[in-house]
């Protein structure tokens, strides 16, 4: 499959300078690169007064074994990144370019003054199952690896860390494997200095989940966890205490049914404690198999209702956070519909009673089937476009052998690829990908375009090659967001 120049990348990303959280866009730090810390978690570090983000870094030719990133921001928009965080060691047995490094996670021990790091520790055949500990003295790094060990002589999998902010006592949070002896997810405490653990406090029995990260509220805790799909995006769950220690209620999907999470997976949660209101963040991963260091994030604000015991993800396109009020509001657009549209060659509009219009527009293939929006206004400058879209592939393309995954021995595509073309001049051409959604599913994927002024911009997206056609998604609206102030 054509790889991404690294000049359409850039044109592709949201720019270092943004003030606003876009979901699914590609991030871009303060030295204009991509945002590349997967799977990870945010610390805030009283000492410095900043976020610190430590994940994955993945490359192509490493994409499991290349060490923990580490990013550093005041507004949670604005990155700036690091030297490595915990490097990769040649021939070392547990963190090798050969080693799965994963869902690293980072604690502060005031019993000691220095910074522990966790995660999950492995082979490239998941035959170890351990969690990996590195310390250092400042949180940026580097970190110095310790050990890796066997939880209370237990299996570890998909790895998370929860500190109690009432009493500042952190819990290592892990599934213990895919074999019919585990499928468990425990919460273990770790004793004060974070160097080790010390007592389980709970077990969610045989629910074969992962990717655990607990989010504490004044009045609940709530554990959310993702099913075991691989690559491909589920439904995640959530489930609610009074206590850590229990009970746990059934788990719950926290996202509209068959949306796929947003086409995310769980993986950590952000309290944010401002001075007029406490917000929290989904902390997810848009994962690419395709290009797994092309991965992107989801972060999106929860709400919960303690009366009602509900928690959810709420979705935008584009939002505003303010870290030191907690408050955070939704940035407006303007949508331009499927019936504006014009469409060409075998592209047409299908009768869609789930679609903003009544109707959606398909057949989109190469550059000759496409569709043109027009009558667009712009500002003159980069602006966030949202394209609202729905895959129908449902995770496998139904002319690929085998047919879809939902018949036995389907294959699987979690991406369709469209072009898009700002004005019909072919020098403005970008990429967008299209994940898997569900039929009936609408969701979007954002990219920035640079719109003249005035009303008389056109869009135009037809189809590039994904390696199983040219075909893109079938499209129910576009948005376009304001030029950042």
């Amino acid at each position: 499959m054509r790889l991404l120049s690294p000049l359409l990348a850039s044109l592709l990303a949201i720019p270092a300078s943004s003030r606003y959280i876009v979901p699914g866009g590609r991030w871009l730090d303060t030295n204009g690169s991509v945002v590349n810390a997967h799977g990870g978690g945010i610390t805030f570090d009283e000492k410095t007064g900043k976020f610190w983000w430590f994940g994955e870094h993945k490359t192509e030719d490493s994409p499991e074994g290349g060490g923990v990133s580490v990013y550093s921001s005041e507004d949670l928009a604005t990155w700036t990144p690091g030297e490595l965080a915990l490097a990769p060691v040649g021939g070392h047995p547990y963190i090798s370019p050969d080693n799965v490094i994963q869902r690293p996670k980072v604690a502060y021990s005031s019993e000691t003054d220095d910074y522990h790091m966790w995660w999950h520790a492995d082979n490239s055949t998941y035959g170890l199952l351990l969690q990996g500990h590195a310390v250092s003295s400042t949180i940026g790094g580097p970190y110095k690896f310790v050990d890796a060990t066997a939880p209370l002589g237990n299996w570890s999998q998909d790895f998370g860390l929860f500190t109690d902010y009432k009493d500042g006592r952190s819990y290592a949070l892990y599934s213990n494997g895919d074999s019919k002896d585990g499928r468990d997810v425990y919460i273990t405490s770790m004793n004060k200095n974070l160097t080790g653990l010390e007592e389980t406090i709970y077990r969610f029995p045989k629910y074969d989940l992962e990717a655990p990260t607990i989010m504490q509220t004044d009045k609940s805790y709530w554990a959310l966890m993702s099913h075991k799909t691989g690559y491909r995006p589920n439904n995640v769950v959530a489930f609610r205490a009074d206590s850590l220690s229990g009970p746990w209620s059934q788990p719950f999907i926290v996202s509209p049914l068959n949306t796929r999470t947003f086409n995310s997976q769980s993986g950590f949660t952000l309290r944010i404690k401002g001075s007029k209101k406490t917000t929290y963040l989904y902390i997810g991963d848009q994962w690419d198999s395709n290009s797994v260091w092309d991965s992107r994030y989801i972060w999106l604000p929860i709400q919960t209702d303690e009366s009602k015991k509900t928690l959810e993800l709420e979705w935008h396109d584009v939002y505003d956070l303010n870290v030191k009020t907690g408050e955070w509001k939704p940035i407006k657009g303007k949508t331009y519909g499927a019936k504006q549209a014009l469409t060409h060659g075998d592209a047409y509009k299908q009768e869609a009673n789930f679609a903003t219009d009544g109707m959606i527009l398909t057949g989109i293939s190469g550059n000759e089937s496409t569709v043109t929006f027009t009558g667009i206004e712009g500002t003159g400058k980069p602006q966030l476009v949202s394209f609202y879209y729905q895959n129908t592939d449902d995770m496998g393309f139904g002319d690929q052998p085998g047919g879809t995954p939902d018949r036995i021995g389907g294959a699987w595509q979690l991406r369709r690829i469209s072009s898009v073309v700002v004005n019909g001049d072919p020098a403005s051409m970008q990429t967008l990908y299209q994940r898997d959604t569900h039929k009936g599913i609408i969701l979007s994927t954002p990219l920035q375009l640079t719109l003249e002024k005035g009303r008389k911009n056109t869009i135009t997206i037809g189809g590039l090659d994904n390696g199983f056609g040219v075909r893109g998604a079938d499209l129910d609206r576009i948005v376009v967001y304001p030029s950042e102030k």
